[in-house]
């Protein structure tokens, strides 16, 4: 059976209070420079590898932040990745768990995960 939809995620936006500091935020913890316009005033396209991210300022309330992580970032070290996290001062909502992955928050309360694959 053939469907029109492809298996592929093309994008995942992220509800966030202000589009400027989540763009320096999030561009900042991934190590890339800050590229491209704030688009229609609410919406900023992260520059990504694969699956795109586009914080969108518009879609936030408090109500509608990710309370479990809907996607996880890859790392090739998990340590690594959780000691960088920490000496930026982000909220870790839990140790490495399994040797494979761990939670944390954006400044907003976005729930996101990193994951080592």
């Amino acid at each position: 059976m053939s469907s029109p939809i492809l298996n592929q995620i093309g994008t995942v936006f992220i509800p966030v209070s202000n589009i400027e500091k989540a763009r320096d935020w999030y561009c900042e913890m991934l190590g890339i420079k800050v590229e491209g316009d704030i688009q229609f005033g609410h919406l900023y396209v992260i520059p990504m590898e694969g699956t795109g991210i586009v914080l969108d300022s518009k879609i936030y309330a408090k109500d509608k932040v990710f309370r479990t992580a809907a996607f996880h970032f890859n790392t090739e070290n998990i340590e690594e990745a959780y000691c960088y996290m920490k000496e930026k001062g982000v909220e870790l909502i839990s140790d490495i768990e399994h040797n494979h992955y761990f939670n944390f928050k954006d400044p907003d309360g976005n729930m996101l995960m990193i994951c080592k694959c």
